[in-house]
């Protein structure tokens, strides 16, 4: 987090940035339309934070992203502690990246051809899908110098220039995804608009709809949801008109575009449009018959459930969450597996069943320590947990006290 403590609450966040801009509780409470009171026990911790939308609705009015007041995550790499996240930074915004004309290779530079890097990129995203964002993050500065060398082929091979520009947009796509995931939503940005970029110039319809993902993406990491649902929509209407009926892979391409937009909905708490595109994605999972993952999709009828339970929590319908929550998810990508688990632990948490939360947690952790301990979501689970557990202690409270340290939740 950017200037402010991870162990710092949701609450003491709204406070300090109310403090910084010079608004009482009184002034912000009416610019946000609730009252005095609600405010003051929003920050003092006396009540539950307020959902996301109006969250987005304070950072607006205190003109700081909305990460800064969820808390944002911090990538945490165990015993290496490698976070290459300036250099990431650098490759995305180097002064070359501005002007081909100004800066294009000379003659007789030699640039790389396309195959060989496919599967070192795939193996990125395999490393994404594991949870081991630390090994992505590390790989991405010299990923994003390829992707640049690649466009700059395929602006001077017509033959290659398809496929050059595809790789370039599964790199930036894997960049502004794996960075909306630890909290850079900026460069996030950044990353998914190189990555449309890349997936237009390439002319293949599932190239580009892979892309729009990195898009929605990083526009729920900004706390933008109606440019997410716009996005989601445009792409599904576009790509719905050039697919193959039959085709696997277009399939899940499709069905994930209607999940990400169902979560902006959600977000957005508008319920009617995030059930009709929950219902368009479970019909695309239906026709596919299975859990798959096309394309790092991770598509299927099972990922239509977990983005159903995660729109459920987000429109506050807690107890569904807590009813339905416990399915198996050990097949998933660990990814997929470890976002459930956070979001069903945050439900059980906030239904006071903390026993059956901290396990789902230490479930999590145990199978993506970096997913676990990057997650803003995870520290205010930890925190309510603590106010929850016995004064008296005992092995769970240390535990419990012990995984907050690790995941930054405390002092």
């Amino acid at each position: 987090m950017r200037g402010l403590g991870d162990h710092l609450s949701i609450g003491e966040r709204i406070a300090f940035y109310r403090n910084r801009r010079g608004y009482t509780q009184e002034v912000l409470a009416g610019l946000v339309g609730h009252s005095t009171d609600w405010l003051a026990k929003v920050e003092r911790g006396r009540r539950k934070p307020p959902r996301i939308d109006k969250l987005g609705e304070l950072a607006r009015v205190l003109r700081v992203p909305l990460g800064d007041l969820i808390g944002q995550p911090a990538l945490l790499e165990d015993e290496k502690q490698q976070d290459d996240v300036p250099a990431v930074r650098d490759a995305l915004m180097s002064p070359r990246r501005l002007s081909r004309l100004l800066f294009g290779p000379e003659a007789d530079a030699q640039l790389p051809v396309p195959g060989p890097v496919v599967p070192v990129v795939e193996q990125r995203w395999n490393d994404y899908q594991t949870g081991h964002l630390g090994k992505v993050v590390a790989a991405l500065p010299g990923l994003l110098q390829t992707a640049q060398e690649l466009e700059d082929r395929g602006t001077r091979s017509q033959e290659e220039r398809r496929d050059c520009w595809a790789v370039s947009a599964r790199a930036h796509h894997l960049a502004a995804t794996t960075l909306a995931k630890i909290g850079e939503s900026d460069i996030s940005w950044l990353a998914a608009e190189r990555a449309m970029r890349a997936a237009d110039e390439s002319g293949d319809p599932l190239v580009l709809a892979s892309a729009a993902r990195s898009g929605t993406h990083a526009l729920l990491a900004n706390g933008r949801y109606d440019d997410a649902m716009e996005l989601g929509e445009t792409t599904a209407a576009w790509l719905a008109s050039r697919i193959e009926e039959d085709d696997p892979a277009a399939l899940s391409l499709l069905g994930m575009i209607h999940l990400r937009a169902a979560i902006a909905a959600a977000r957005h708490q508008d319920r009617a449009t995030a059930t009709n595109l929950l219902g368009r994605a479970e019909t695309l999972a239906n026709r596919l018959g299975s859990d798959e993952n096309y394309w790092q999709t991770s598509f299927g009828p099972t990922n239509v459930l977990l983005h159903k339970l995660s729109a459920e929590l987000d429109l506050e319908n807690v107890s569904y969450v807590v009813e339905h929550g416990d399915i198996d998810v050990d097949h998933m990508p660990p990814e997929r597996g470890v976002s459930h688990r956070i979001d069903f632990a945050r439900a059980l948490t906030l239904a006071g069943k903390g026993d059956d939360a901290f396990n789902e947690l230490r479930t999590a952790e145990g199978t993506s320590p970096q997913l676990v301990r990057n997650n803003p979501r995870v520290r205010e689970t930890l925190r309510d947990l603590i106010k929850q557990a016995p004064v008296t202690g005992g092995a769970r409270s240390s535990e419990l006290f012990a995984m907050a340290q690790r995941c930054k939740a405390v002092q």
